[in-house]
């Protein structure tokens, strides 16, 4: 069980955790966003996405990935696979993209093998992520609550932010 699991526990848990908000106006700066967490994330982080149909999960996370070296092409919600790897030359982290979406329990999501993804050197981005909330109590993650704020407009809430991406966020 992931309480148990001696690698979630870090120095970046020590840190005063800090909350961002931000209305994006497109994609595009979702994903700008999106790219400067990704340049930041140090490795053993767990982002943790929660929001209706539209609102830009799947955008914030094509930024992250980009900002960790991926390629934008190979960025997708990862529905009917569940968890897609983005892993390989030029990607600077292992990051691991879970689509909790489909699952029926929080038994299946254990059986996804979310232990073992989460290491030193890997990022574990987790869509949809209120349906395994209870999977992931005592897990010190980051939460991204993303809202309609209009058409195009999205309002990303991100919680539990370790001080050195809420620097990264707020620098001019």
């Amino acid at each position: 069980m992931l309480k148990d699991t001696i690698i979630y526990k870090s120095i970046y848990e020590m840190e005063e955790k800090k909350t961002f908000e931000i209305v994006t106006h497109g994609p595009s700066e979702t994903m700008e966003i999106g790219a400067k967490i990704g340049e930041s994330l140090r490795g053993g982080e767990v982002i943790c996405f929660v929001g209706n149909l539209g609102t830009g999960k799947t955008h914030l996370i094509k930024g992250i990935a980009r900002g960790l070296g991926a390629e934008d092409t190979g960025v997708n919600s990862p529905t009917f696979v569940l968890v897609n790897e983005y892993i390989g030359e030029g990607v600077r982290l292992d990051a691991y993209h879970i689509d909790a979406y489909r699952l029926e329990s929080v038994k299946e999501f254990e059986m996804l093998g979310f232990d073992e993804l989460c290491y030193p050197d890997s990022v574990v981005m987790i869509e949809w992520a209120d349906k395994v909330e209870s999977y992931l109590e005592g897990l010190d993650y980051v939460e991204a609550r993303l809202e309609h704020e209009g058409e195009s407009e999205r309002k990303i809430i991100l919680k539990n932010l370790p001080g050195y991406l809420y620097e990264v966020l707020t620098a001019e």
